[in-house]
């Protein structure tokens, strides 16, 4: 339709026409045998979207929530330690659910909003966390955020996730603003378990939680001494189904979403086609002139330093003068952007996704459109100049 807007915002995204007409097909029976092909491959192709051929899948009708609900549901018994390197507003999130489950949470705080904690903080955390109970080890489990929806934050999960080795502790990334955008190879960097939604880099309308769980973290759910508190998380119930739906056998729990996962099967070909190391370089090189362009505008960025920024998505702060009415204006020009989420800085910044299938003309479409809406409030630029710096990244 001519009126139709770019979604541009963090999730859910744009999706392909392949994609939607999945979702559109006539809904199958959850034990037809096209559908369990179709789950089967999916599962499948998870692994290798994740980069951990070792890992074990799990596709469940919920959102990015219950991915991290899973996780801490089936890893923490009541008086284990967990420890959350915090860089924002998810992260807060995952230490209320593995407090709700019984864990003691230690919290490694960015020294700022924008910032993350140093790598020599967290190590120095973890060499002091003393014995938790029943495991005479001492944190059971670390978790980081590997992009931080709220701020445009990126993280190093890859030096983070050795220092978990390193001190014997289960490695959870939420890689939900991350996967298959962010580069991230689950177990080459020992990764025990990776989480993330379908609607954001995946590429699939709301409504799956994705976790692909490691050797480590099954064999810490098995060895449990307690049963898992969450009837409907419990690895115990979903592990059979999903083996079975692998292995082209029909099994039940709950009944699937069986159009998502149809799409999902689709997006993941996709993706896989794309190629896993052209996806993330196609990812960074967008991201690079998108920033260019928010730079060349004269906008500052939540996060503090371009290593510490997210590839997924950008967070500029509104330039002086210029208040969130702007979003209205540029939604006028055809593009949908999202507002602050943060508590402490909320109104003073806005949120741009480019994840998916965002390609080079979604990007100049939107920095064109931010461009408009600026100049309709009032702020005074050379027009033209984010669209050349875009442009300069785009053309090289």
């Amino acid at each position: 339709m001519k009126d139709r807007k770019l979604l541009m915002i963090p999730g859910p995204i744009e999706f392909t026409p392949e994609v939607l007409r999945a979702m559109g097909m006539p809904t199958t029976s959850h034990v037809a045998p096209n559908f369990i092909e179709v789950f089967g491959q999916a599962l499948e192709r998870l692994r290798q979207v994740f980069l951990c051929p070792s890992g074990q899948p799990f596709v469940i009708a919920g959102s990015g929530t219950l991915a991290m609900d899973i996780a801490a549901a089936n890893l923490i018994e009541p008086g284990d330690k967990a420890l959350v390197v915090n860089t924002g507003y998810f992260s807060n999130r995952f230490a209320d659910i593995l407090e709700r489950y019984g864990a003691t949470v230690t919290q490694v705080h960015a020294p700022a909003v924008g910032d993350v904690p140093a790598l020599e903080e967290v190590e120095a955390v973890l060499k002091e966390g003393g014995p938790s109970t029943g495991s005479g080890h001492g944190y059971k489990l670390m978790t980081i955020t590997h992009v931080d929806t709220s701020t445009a934050v990126g993280v190093d999960v890859r030096g983070l996730a050795a220092l978990g080795r390193e001190h014997d502790v289960l490695v959870v990334v939420d890689g939900v603003c991350s996967v298959a955008g962010e580069e991230m190879r689950q177990e080459e960097w020992g990764i025990d378990l990776a989480l993330t939604a379908s609607q954001k880099a995946i590429g699939v309308p709301p409504g799956l939680a994705l976790v692909v769980a490691g050797p480590r973290a099954t064999d810490a759910f098995r060895n449990r001494k307690t049963p898992v508190p969450n009837f409907y998380a419990d690895w115990t119930r979903w592990l059979p189904i999903m083996e079975g739906y692998e292995a082209r056998q029909p099994r039940y729990f709950g009944t699937p979403p069986v159009n998502l996962i149809w799409a999902l099967n689709v997006s993941l070909g996709q993706i896989l086609d794309e190629g896993m190391e052209t996806r993330f370089a196609r990812h960074r090189r967008l991201s690079e002139a998108f920033k260019a362009a928010v730079t060349a505008l004269g906008m500052k960025q939540v996060p503090v330093s371009p290593d510490k920024t997210a590839t997924t998505l950008t967070a500029p702060y509104y330039p002086d003068g210029v208040d969130r009415a702007v979003l209205a204006h540029i939604k006028k020009s055809g593009v949908i952007l999202a507002g602050g989420l943060h508590p402490a800085i909320k109104a003073r910044y806005f949120r741009i996704g480019h994840m998916g299938v965002v390609s080079a003309s979604d990007i100049l479409a939107t920095v064109g459109a931010i461009e408009k809406g600026l100049a309709q409030v009032g702020y005074k630029f050379k027009a033209g100049t984010g669209l050349a710096a875009a442009q300069a990244v785009l053309t090289t």
